[in-house]
Parts: C-alpha cells; sequence; structure tokens
C-alpha cells in the first residue's frame, strides 16, 4: 500500500513569512513556541468542577489526577489532555469528521482523505453510537468535554498550540469549535480503522492479480500458518465451539453454484479497474496509530508460581507508527474515595480526545492490549446501473446522500455518496466521475462495476462503555463482560490480578461468513467477493460468550503477539491472515527456558525481553547463504561478517546492517519484476514464511529475474547477485571496510509531526516539531519490533514500540513505563522528548501508583478550583 504517513502541506506562503519571523528575532520564536505551554503549578479556576481536583505531576510531567467524583475527575482529564495536546486533538477530530480542509486549507492530501472518511461515514456512526451507552458513560463523555472546552475558555490559538501559529502563517486560523462528546467517539473509529485486520491482505490479493493474472500463484505469496513451527496464543479453548456452528457452513445445491471461476470475476469487464480505484482511495486515510506490515504488538503475563515476586507479570508493548508527539499519554486518574460511585482507582495509557485509561492497571488488575488481526472487513464487487445495484438477479436502489466539504480559503466541495447494503461504495471517490462501463450498441452504458466496503466499525458499538469497564475491572469475570461490548478493533486482551490469576480474552465484533461448499469463489474474507449474490453476505456475528478466553493455562504462561488465537480448525473463524508468529514464539521460548531453568522472572528480566534483538530471519536464511557460491572476495568481505553472527539486530552490529541489505535486496530481485510497485514486498513475517518455501524450491519460476534477457535465474543464483548487490550498496552507504559498517547508522527512528513534519516545511519549522533521529536496534518482526519497510530502499524505522510497559502484580509501584517521546504535544516543553532518549536504548522509568508513591514522585502540583 502506498505510505503517506504525513501531510503534504503547500508551505510557499509559510516559507516566505517563516523567514521574516526568524529574522526579526530569537526572542520573539522563543516567546512563540513557549506561549502554549501551560502551568502545571499553584491553583486554577475550572468552571464545572463540583470540588477540588489535585494534579500531581512527576519529573517528566505525568500527571495523576485525584478527584471526590467520577464526574469531576473526567473533567479534570479532559482539562489535562487539553493543557497538554489540544492541537493533536484538534487535528485527530478534523480527520475522524472528514473536514481536515478546514483546518490547513486548499491541500489535495487533505481533500481526499476528507473524501474518503465522509464516503465512510465515521462521525456518522458515532453519533448514533450515543443512544446505546450507557447513561454512566455519557456523563463521563460530558464531563470530559466539558473539562477541554473550560481550558479553552478564553484563550486564543496561539496559546492553544504553536501549530496554529505556523498555519495562520498560510490559511486563517479560526477559534476551535467546543468539544464535544461525538469528537471522542470519532476518534475510535480512526483507531479502529488503522487496527482493522485483514483489509490490507484482501486488497493486496487483488491487487496482486493484476500482474500475476493467477490465482494460484498470488495463493502462493499468502502461505497458510506455520502452526508446527509457531504455538498459538491458546493451545485449549474456553468454549471449544465446533468449526461447522461458528462458521455456519451450509452445502449448497451444485444447480445454484454459479459457473465463473474467482479468476472470471476478477478478469471482468470494470474490475481491475475498480479495485485499483478502490485501493488509491483508502490509501488516502491518514493513520492516525499505524499501518503496515510492523503494526501489532507484544504482549505476555506470566504466572507468580514462576515470578520472583510470587505475583503475576504482565508486560505490554504495541507496535504503532513512530509520531511527534507520541501516540499515548500517560496518566493515572483515581477516585480518593473508591465507591460503585467513583469506581476508578487507575493509571495508564490514554489517547488524547477521549476520556479514560486504554492499556494499564487498576488496584486488582493489569490489562494489555495488542492487535488481534480478526477479518472484520469484506470488499464486495457490486454491478451497479445508473442509482441502483444488482442483488440476486434484482436491480435495487443504492443509498445516496450528498455532503459539503468546507475548504479554508478555498470553494466548498459537494461530494455523492452511495452505498449498497454491504456498506459505502468506495471505487471512483477520488476519481472524476464514475467508472462507468463500456457504450452498448444503442448508445446507452452498460452497467458497471465498483466496489463497496463492508466493515464492522461502520455498525454502531460499545466500545466506549468496554474502556470504562475494563478500567474499573477486578477479575476474568469483568474483564470478560468488557470484552463482550469491545465491537472495534478486535484485540487480544491478556490481563493477570492481584488475586494471582492470569487470562487471555477475545473481543470483538466478528462477521459469520456463510461457506459455500464447491463454489470456486472463496466465501472466507481472502479475496473480494460477488456483491450480486447474497450468499456471500454476512450471516451476523460471534456471539462473544463464543470468543476464545483462557484462563491460568497449566504452562505457567499466556503469549498474544499477533500470532494465531486458537490451532486451526478450533474455536470460532476468525481470519486466514495473522501474523505469522515469530515474535510470538522467540518470546514463548525464552520463557520456556526460564521455567525450564527454574529462574523466577522478574521485571528487569521482562524489560530485557522486551528489548530482544535475535533475528528470526537469520536464522532461517545464513545458512542458504553461507552455502551459496561466492566468486569474488569483494563479496565475501560481507558474507564473512555473518559467519560468527550471533543474529541479534543491534545497533552496533556490521553483520546486522549486511544482513538487512540482502535480504532487502533478495525481495526486490525476486518479487520486483512480477509485482505491480504498490505490493512490492516490506519485508514483514509473512514475506518470510513466503521466502522459507520458495527455499526448497530452487528452481521455482519465482526466482526468475524477468528484467534479465535471456536468462533464467535459480535460487542460488538469485541468493549470490542479492549478496554481491548489498556489499555494493552498503559500501556506497557505509564506507569500503565492512567492519566499520553499523545497523544503527541506517536503521533510526525519527518521528515526525503529522501536519508539520514533512518535506515540503521549512527546516526550521520541521527541527522544532520532528525530534532527531536516534539508532535503534531491532528490526520487522523481531522482539523489539522496529520495523522498517523493504520496498522503499531505506531502512528507517516506519513502526515501532509506541510504549513499553511492565506490571509487578506483586508490587505496583515495582512496575516500570516508558513512551516513545513524551507526555506533552508542545514542541517548545522539555516533556515532549524527554523520554525518546531512554525509549531508544531500551530502558524504563519507575511507574507510582500508590498515594504515598504518587506523592514522592511528584515535582508540580496544581489545584482545579471550581467555579464559574
Amino acid at each position: 500500500m502506498p505510505r503517506r504517513r504525513v501531510l503534504r502541506f503547500s508551505v510557499i506562503g509559510v516559507a516566505a513569512v517563516l523567514v521574516l519571523v526568524l529574522v526579526a528575532g530569537v526572542a520573539l520564536v522563543a516567546t512563540m513556541i513557549r506561549r502554549p505551554l501551560p502551568s502545571h503549578a499553584g491553583g486554577v479556576t475550572v468552571a464545572g468542577l463540583e470540588g477540588e481536583v489535585t494534579v500531581l505531576r512527576d519529573a517528566r510531567g505525568v500527571p495523576s489526577i485525584y478527584a471526590d467524583t467520577a464526574t469531576d475527575l473526567f473533567h479534570a482529564q479532559g482539562f489535562v489532555h487539553a493543557q497538554d495536546r489540544f492541537f493533536e486533538m484538534d487535528y485527530r477530530r478534523h480527520v475522524t469528521a472528514g473536514r481536515l480542509s478546514e483546518l490547513v486549507g486548499q491541500n489535495a492530501d487533505a481533500l481526499s482523505a476528507d473524501r474518503v472518511i465522509r464516503t465512510f461515514g465515521w462521525r456518522l456512526v458515532a453519533e448514533q453510537e450515543w443512544d446505546l451507552l450507557e447513561p454512566s458513560t455519557q456523563e463521563y463523555l460530558e464531563a470530559y468535554a466539558a473539562g477541554v472546552n473550560a481550558y479553552l475558555e478564553g484563550r486564543s490559538t496561539d496559546a492553544l498550540g504553536v501549530e496554529y501559529t505556523i498555519l495562520g502563517l498560510q490559511v486563517e486560523v479560526r477559534d476551535p469549535e467546543p468539544w464535544d462528546p461525538i469528537d471522542s467517539l470519532a476518534w475510535l473509529k480512526a483507531m479502529a480503522w488503522d487496527l482493522k485486520g485483514n483489509y490490507d491482505d484482501e486488497l493486496a490479493r487483488a491487487m496482486t492479480y493484476t500482474t500475476v493474472r493467477d490465482v494460484g500463484l498470488v495463493n502462493d505469496l499468502f502461505p497458510r500458518y506455520p502452526q508446527e513451527e509457531n504455538a498459538p496464543i491458546l493451545q485449549s479453548v474456553t468454549p471449544a465451539e465446533p468449526v461447522a456452528r461458528t462458521l455456519g457452513v451450509q452445502g449448497t445445491d451444485a444447480a445454484t453454484i454459479p459457473a465463473e471461476t474467482l479468476d472470471g470475476v476478477l478478469a471482468g469487464a470494470g474490475v481491475q479497474e475498480a479495485l485499483t480505484s478502490a485501493h488509491l482511495a483508502l490509501s488516502a486515510v491518514p493513520h492516525l496509530v499505524g499501518e503496515g506490515d510492523g503494526i501489532g504488538s507484544n504482549s505476555w503475563v506470566v504466572a507468580g508460581e514462576h515470578t520472583a515476586s510470587g505475583a503475576p507479570l504482565l508486560a505490554n508493548d504495541p507496535h504503532l507508527s513512530i509520531s511527534a508527539p507520541g501516540i499515548w499519554a500517560q496518566q493515572g486518574l483515581y477516585c480518593r474515595d473508591v465507591s460503585p460511585q467513583c469506581p476508578f482507582e487507575v493509571s495508564g495509557f490514554t489517547f488524547s480526545g477521549f476520556p479514560g485509561v486504554i492499556i494499564g492497571h487498576n488496584a486488582d488488575l493489569a490489562w494489555g492490549l495488542t492487535n488481534l488481526g480478526a477479518d472484520v472487513t469484506d470488499f464486495f464487487l457490486e454491478r451497479t446501473d445508473g442509482d441502483t445495484y444488482l442483488r440476486d438477479a434484482e436491480q435495487v436502489p443504492l443509498e445516496i446522500r450528498t455532503e459539503v466539504i468546507e475548504v479554508n480559503g478555498g470553494e466548498p466541495v459537494e461530494l455523492e455518496i452511495r452505498s449498497t447494503v454491504h456498506g459505502p461504495i468506495v471505487s471512483g471517490v477520488l476519481d472524476i466521475g464514475r467508472i462507468a462501463g463500456a457504450p452498448t450498441a444503442d448508445g446507452r452504458r452498460a452497467p458497471s462495476t465498483e466496489v463497496s466496503l463492508a466493515w464492522t466499525a461502520l455498525e454502531p458499538g460499545r466500545t466506549a462503555d468496554a474502556v470504562f469497564l475494563l478500567a474499573a475491572a477486578k477479575d476474568a469475570a469483568d474483564v470478560a463482560a468488557a470484552a463482550a461490548l469491545f465491537a472495534v478493533p478486535s484485540q487480544n486482551i491478556v490481563f493477570a490480578t492481584v488475586a494471582g490469576d492470569i487470562g487471555y480474552q477475545a473481543p470483538g465484533l466478528i462477521p459469520v461468513r456463510q461457506r459455500i461448499v464447491g463454489d470456486p469463489v472463496p466465501s472466507d474474507g481472502t479475496w473480494p467477493r460477488p456483491g450480486w449474490d447474497s450468499r456471500y453476505d454476512w450471516q451476523g456475528y460471534v456471539e462473544p460468550e463464543q470468543m476464545p478466553a483462557g484462563l491460568n493455562p497449566a504452562e505457567g504462561f499466556i503469549v498474544a503477539a499477533n500470532q494465531a488465537v486458537t490451532p486451526s480448525g478450533v474455536g470460532p473463524f476468525l481470519t486466514s491472515d495473522w501474523d505469522y508468529g515469530y515474535r510470538a514464539q522467540r518470546i514463548r521460548d525464552q520463557l520456556e527456558q526460564h521455567i525450564q531453568d527454574g529462574t523466577p522472572v522478574t521485571v528487569e528480566m521482562t524489560n530485557a525481553l522486551q528489548n530482544d534483538a535475535w533475528n528470526p530471519f537469520a536464522e532461517l536464511l545464513v545458512p542458504v547463504l553461507l552455502a551459496a557460491p561466492i566468486e569474488d572476495d569483494f563479496t565475501e568481505g560481507g558474507v564473512a561478517l555473518l559467519r560468527d553472527w550471533d543474529y541479534v539486530q543491534g545497533t552496533d552490529s556490521s553483520a546486522a546492517a549486511y544482513f538487512a541489505a540482502v535480504w532487502s535486496t533478495l525481495l526486490d530481485i525476486t518479487f520486483h519484476d512480477d509485482l505491480p510497485q504498490d505490493q512490492w514486498p516490506s519485508g514483514g513475517s509473512r514475506w518470510l514464511e513466503v521466502v522459507s518455501e520458495l527455499i526448497e524450491q530452487p528452481d521455482s519460476p519465482w526466482w526468475d529475474d524477468r528484467r534479465t534477457v535471456n536468462v533464467v535465474e535459480n535460487r542460488d543464483e538469485i541468493l549470490r547477485r542479492a549478496m554481491s548487490t548489498a556489499r555494493l550498496e552498503l559500501t556506497e552507504r557505509l564506507g569500503k571496510e565492512p567492519t566499520d559498517w553499523q545497523w544503527g547508522r541506517v536503521h533510526t527512528a525519527a518521528p515526525e509531526h503529522p501536519v508539520l513534519g514533512g518535506e515540503g516545511l521549512p527546516g526550521p519549522v520541521r527541527q522544532l516539531v520532528n525530534p532527531g533521529p536516534l539508532a535503534v536496534p531491532g528490526g520487522s518482526s523481531i522482539v523489539n519490533a522496529t520495523a522498517w519497510d523493504a520496498s522503499t530502499g531505506s531502512f528507517a524505522v516506519t513502526a515501532a514500540p509506541s510504549m513499553r510497559m511492565v506490571v509487578d502484580l506483586g508490587d505496583l509501584d515495582a512496575s516500570t513505563w516508558v513512551t516513545l517521546t513524551g507526555t506533552s504535544g508542545h514542541p517548545g516543553s522539555v516533556h515532549y522528548t524527554d523520554q525518546f532518549g531512554a525509549w531508544a536504548d531500551g530502558e524504563t522509568f519507575p511507574w507510582p501508583f500508590g498515594q504515598e508513591a504518587v506523592a514522592d514522585a511528584a515535582v508540580r502540583e496544581i489545584t482545579l478550583r471550581p467555579g464559574s
């Protein structure tokens, strides 16, 4: 998929005016940068509070909030989030409402994003969710919004964020609208979009078919999960539902099966054009959480019988896109007297713009989240004719609505949105006009082929209720109750309790697909499906009580790191497209070794495992590379690095740098000639599995590089070329002496601001908002998952652990945490990047929880007092 991490902002006007500002003097610039920084000490009157609220901040600016009522607690959280990160919140709500053009002005990327998100209708769905929520959840959301608005009251935009000042050099910057509870709910749609499961793989199959033109060959590039080598999360499932029940398997009379094959459907008139159009449209959506193969997470829990404290340990590090500021804001939320009316005593990682804690622990239970990867999207091929579409041999009306996109400094744009029973039509959203069928003999247009998107997040749900239930959960039953409402995104929940339990629970709204026996068009969600045949429609959703769960397994630990949840054929069908489990298996192997050796697991050992940089790709490929014939001393200089390598992808490792270059080159010369450019291999775990199978087929046609003339390459020739080319590439990049190469010189983490961090901005602006790059160990499908994209020719980090936490349920104050950049969203704040260096080095900070520990760690205190 095309990568679009940072908005390409037009800055001709910004650059010219900024030069004048810089000339005016350093003092003026310093004032501009520091003006939005909030006060963290003393006292302040906050409209809408019922009682006094205390906010303690530690040396890294992390706030711990103490209140007498739940509504005051979330009111204060909204106030504090706005203090620290209002521009981030405002940007996010403009994106999720399809109103980014109102913020940044006339910008092609912004308008494309608005078109597609309006087509999805994220905010419309959020509005529909409001009435489904518990009254208490509505109260929390309203209190949070009131707190945000109390901070906005009387403040100009230049006092809210330096970003507004810079944007004001190019466009009219209006006073922000009051925060609304729906703004918070809409953010959940952005989170769900980036963590939605196999959408990339389903569309990748269809896009790959455009050049390969053979379904069987395409399927070669999507191998089955290797459960013989990489264990699933659970070996047994509670409950263990038979596959036939949960999949809705049903026989179909042969006479009713369409004669067309999948190849025939994909080769139909206009199909590839429609799929390409849909692909481009969906690529226009800004990724606020993450994208690509590097998106995932590690989590595990270890039972107290195997830990030094005698109580469970829980670890979690979600792998998301790197951005400035980082995605998470650390906070503690404490009711002074915990009761059913004020049940919160919780600390962890929050999203600015949404109340509560998303990942963390309370006094009784800790929980972590990783992406389950369930298949919650399907693309349907639709046969449209005018304002109708085909359904079971009948033309039925499309649902049509019109919306207007306001453009700051430009003319409004009118958008017609068309939907079928499956969901919005996404092909043609960015095209001029629709993709029409060819003219018929009488001059009319033949029916068109278009693509609609079915996605569970477009069904109103109660995920917001689940967030607050999870924050107050005490045991497995509470986690299950929260999971039953956690509709999107579908996540693995691992948890541990002070009482000694460890467990796993799969939540999520998972569609049931009818298996049509004997039909050559797959009905399992791996390929786009015929929308004109209602047998391919979703048949409902898996019941919450059928979702996989486990409690206190005999092996004494649970690892959930995006691998398959259950053995094949056990439990409900969730997806065919898992991460291939190499990270998860490495974690399992290390934990099993500790247990076998009788070594009690500690917080420090767990932190070390989160930073493990052992490379499973090397274990497979290095022996094969060393066996390949090398005919020149120049290449041998690189290959020699691999002979005694320990397979650790460390920043100082020359072998790690060479191996990464070989892997990238190997994927290039093996697959770039066969695949469309936007489907070139990224180098993630799927490609390791593909190459591991091809290694056993030395004369496979995939090895042949069709760009060469009158030559048919085999495996050994491609391996030799990969090693030779990589040696030359690193010589040009890092110098002629291989032992001087270092992985950290090319593998760096460089967070970028989503609006002002791109290459189109003046250097001083980018230097202000983008932290300087830091060398980091690890790589793709490594436990320390600092992913890079092999298709780009760069080794720079594209996704990484967005935070790391380890919770000791025997002594909560002994827990540790770190986030990617820092707590503040203000580039002028010391807390904008004060955790970045520690994060890059694999270090963490103490995580105080108890009232005494929080007070001891506090360096600033502010009292929020009621007032009008």
